[in-house]
């Protein structure tokens, strides 16, 4: 499996506008088995995602794909930038499969 975990920031005032946009663009992802957005409790403006995906070429596929593409430049607007994203390897937990390789 294949992880990210982000923190961007919303434009002031426009954290809920992203979210929406994060949420609606979620559906059905190929290989996406995971897809978590949250706020956070001590900055207003701040967003955190938390990605699990069943391999890292299925998150670069899904970047291409048109839904994702209008959900970008529909929340491009909102965002005033990301803050960091780091990879991570989950190996399971409530609502995953366990890992292959552990």
């Amino acid at each position: 499996m294949y992880g990210l975990i982000g923190k961007m920031r919303a434009a002031r005032g426009q954290r809920d506008a992203v979210m929406t946009v994060l949420r609606e663009s979620t559906g059905a992802l190929p290989g996406c088995l995971s897809y978590i957005v949250a706020t956070d409790p001590a900055d207003a403006d701040a967003i955190w995602v938390t990605e699990v995906w069943t391999d890292q070429a299925s998150h670069k596929a899904s970047l291409q794909l048109p839904e994702v593409q209008a959900a970008i430049a529909k929340a491009r607007p909102f965002i005033a930038g990301f803050e960091f994203q780091v990879e991570t390897h989950p190996v399971g937990g409530f609502g995953l499969p366990a890992s292959k390789t552990g």
